[in-house]
């Protein structure tokens, strides 16, 4: 069976910067549905297709490609007299407007919080490498119920 659309799909991978530096351990298996449903970054999903089990993978991905370049103005200081009473570092907070922007409390300095708005891998190339450890033909009507579940509990 190769990898095509509405196959659900696992992979065993480590996930590495430019300096080699291995970013997932603990959580090197992924299980995704493949064909284009945006559930992993298209250049990899692209590498995929075609694929079989136990074939291997290594894609390389810019920063635009992955979780796009660093920001300085996602970085913002807050009063904490303007957030919430049980503010700790590494808390996210949402914005209040339609622009779903998520916050991380970066630093507490006096009564200043240090948000950051950058994903923690945004800047940075990354490497997707691994193996193809089993594949699943869904049928239409499985791959549509996964996919109703999915934003279901989102």
């Amino acid at each position: 069976m190769k990898i095509t659309k509405n196959i659900l799909v696992n992979i065993d991978y480590r996930l590495s910067d430019e300096n080699d530096n291995h970013l997932n351990p603990g959580e090197e298996e992924l299980i995704y549905l493949h064909g284009g449903y945006g559930h992993i970054f298209q250049e990899l999903e692209d590498a995929l297709e075609g694929k079989e089990v136990d074939d291997t993978f290594k894609v390389t991905l810019t920063p635009a490609q992955a979780f796009g370049e660093y920001k300085e103005e996602l970085i913002v200081q807050e009063p904490l007299s303007e957030l919430p009473e049980d503010i700790y570092i590494g808390m996210e907070l949402d914005t209040e407007d339609d622009s779903r922007v998520v916050y991380v409390v970066t630093n507490i300095t006096g009564d200043l919080a240090l948000l950051n708005a950058n994903h923690p891998l945004a800047g940075r190339t990354l490497t997707f490498e691994g193996k193809i450890t089993e594949l699943q033909e869904l049928s239409d009507d499985e791959a549509k119920e996964l996919l109703a579940h999915e934003h279901h509990d989102h």
